[in-house]
């Protein structure tokens, strides 16, 4: 019994390492296809072809072209860079920036501090996300607007707003407020336990400035549920910036994007059902490049957890 428990054992390993290798090959493909989309990339995303619409795969155009005669497979590949931008960008500022150093404030100092963080997280999770993201990103909109605007006028940057730096703003502001609360809690936590353990009682004994002790003595101590909470945080980041997209709320056209291609299909009413029986390569490209990516950055996440906390 125990040999064949061995065995199964020895068997699902092999397994998860494999899925885990393919899961890292498709994050890395992926993310690779968008930081060089301009090299990848056989027309321009907005070129239009009136001439040739709805035309199917070919040598020419590798997934077809879509109701204006625009090249699917380039779109998709800009749309991608889109992705890895807001992303990055958003992961960067706000599960890992904002969520980190509130999370090390609020376990660290305590008292009133800590039930400040911690009362203003629980007011803003307890929002429905997706309609507070619609919320935030429909109302910030015109603000960024015209600030971008006055910069590119002040300082004669012509192009700045066209550049699709607004769109990015947008995302990233909208998605803020959703990707820090969990990350911050996480840290908070592990503060929580480190700050009383005796070589941080020491470092206070002997002086060290609180700045020193939180970034130096606890932050390496705390840093393993980051890394955790970052590989899930990807994920759905990417799909919010899909779904605010699709709304028509967050990137704009004529910059692609994987939520606007889904929309450019499905909003067309009757006619969209045609589309989906006769040119399902208009729609399936984008939803597919996003199952793949979310799904992928799951399972490594559930791996990272595992090796990092085997309990």
């Amino acid at each position: 019994m125990n040999t064949f428990e061995n065995i199964q054992k020895f068997k699902i390993k092999i397994f998860q390492k494999k899925l885990i290798s393919i899961c890292v090959f498709f994050i890395v493909s992926i993310y690779l296809i968008g930081i060089f989309a301009p090299l990848i990339a056989t027309h321009d995303y907005n070129s239009i072809d009136l001439y040739n619409t709805q035309n199917s795969p070919s040598k020419e155009n590798i997934l077809g072209t879509d109701k204006l005669g625009r090249d699917i497979f380039s779109r998709v590949v800009w749309g991608i860079q889109t992705t890895v931008i807001i992303t990055f960008t958003t992961l960067f500022t706000g599960t890992l920036l904002l969520g980190v150093s509130m999370g090390l404030i609020s376990g660290y100092f305590r008292g009133k501090t800590d039930i400040f963080v911690m009362r203003l997280g629980e007011i803003v999770s307890s929002f429905p996300e997706i309609f507070l993201i619609i919320l935030l990103a429909a109302t910030i909109r015109p603000r960024i607007v015209n600030f971008i605007y006055n910069i590119e006028d002040k300082f004669n940057l012509s192009g700045l707003a066209n550049s699709g730096i607004i769109d990015y703003f947008v995302v990233g502001i909208a998605l803020l407020p959703l990707s820090w609360f969990g990350t911050m809690r996480l840290i908070r936590g592990q503060v929580l336990i480190v700050r009383e353990l005796e070589y941080i009682q020491a470092s206070q004994a002997m002086g060290t400035s609180n700045f020193r002790i939180i970034f130096f003595h606890v932050l390496p101590n705390v840093i393993s549920p980051v890394i955790v909470s970052a590989s899930f945080g990807i994920g759905a980041i990417a799909l919010s910036e899909v779904v605010l997209s699709f709304f028509g709320i967050g990137v704009q056209p004529p910059k692609p994007s994987l939520g606007v291609m889904i929309n450019d299909v499905t909003s067309r009413g009757a006619t969209s059902v045609s589309v989906l029986r006769d040119h399902p390569e208009q729609l399936l490209p984008p939803i597919i490049i996003i199952w793949i990516l979310i799904l992928s950055w799951n399972v490594v996440g559930d791996y990272i957890n595992e090796k990092i906390n085997p309990r």
